[in-house]
C-alpha cells in the first residue's frame, strides 16, 4: 500500500510539474529578440555576463548533464571545433544546472576550453526556455542560440544532433557573415 501511496505522489508530482513546463513555454525567444542577460560563475568560479561577449558571435548552448554520453559527445565537439569557431569570430559557452565544481570536474577529464557556467536555480534556462522543471529536479533542454555581436538572437537551434552540431554551427556561421 505504502508504495502504491509512493507511485502515485510520483505521478502526481510529475503531472503538475509537466503542467508548469507546459505552462512556462509561452516565454518563446524569437530570431532578433534581445537575448537574455545573464550573470553565472564558470567552473574556476569567475562570474560571466553575456556583455562579456559584446561584439562578438556568441554559441550559448545549453546541456542536460556534465559527463553523460551525449553531453560528452557535443563537448568534445566543440573542443574540438573552438579554433575555427574562434576565426569565426564566436565564443563557445555551455550552461547546464550542474555546479561548478561538476563543471571543473568535466573540463578538468576532457580538456575544454570554452566555460561552462554554473545555472543551479535554473534561472537563466528558464529566460531562454532551455529549462525542464518537474518539481522534483531541474534538466536543462539541449538548445543552443547563436547571439549576434550586438546582443540579439541570430539562430535557435532546438533539435540538436551531438554528433554534427558543431558543424552546423560554423556553416550556419559561414553563411550568416557572408550575408552581412
Amino acid at each position: 500500500m505504502l508504495k502504491l501511496f509512493f507511485y502515485l505522489a510520483v505521478l502526481l508530482l510529475a503531472f503538475l510539474g509537466y503542467t508548469r513546463y507546459s505552462l512556462a513555454g509561452n516565454n518563446n525567444l524569437q530570431i532578433g529578440d534581445d537575448a537574455p542577460n545573464f550573470s553565472l560563475n564558470d567552473a574556476e568560479g569567475t562570474v560571466h555576463h553575456l556583455s562579456d561577449y559584446a561584439g562578438k558571435y556568441l554559441v550559448l548552448y545549453f546541456y542536460p548533464k556534465d559527463d553523460t554520453p551525449g553531453c560528452t559527445k557535443e563537448a568534445c565537439h566543440f573542443r574540438d571545433d573552438t579554433v575555427e569557431l574562434e576565426k569565426l569570430g564566436a565564443k563557445v559557452v555551455g550552461i547546464s544546472v550542474d555546479s561548478s565544481q561538476s563543471h571543473a570536474n568535466f573540463t578538468k577529464k576532457y580538456k575544454l576550453q570554452f566555460p561552462l557556467l554554473a545555472d543551479g536555480d535554473g534561472s537563466v534556462a528558464n529566460a531562454y526556455n532551455a529549462l525542464t522543471n518537474l518539481y522534483l529536479f531541474k534538466i536543462a533542454k539541449r538548445y543552443t542560440y547563436v547571439i549576434n555581436p550586438a546582443g540579439k538572437i541570430e539562430k535557435i537551434y532546438k533539435n540538436v544532433d551531438t554528433s554534427n552540431h558543431s558543424q552546423e554551427i560554423i556553416t550556419d556561421l559561414k553563411v550568416m557573415q557572408s550575408q552581412q
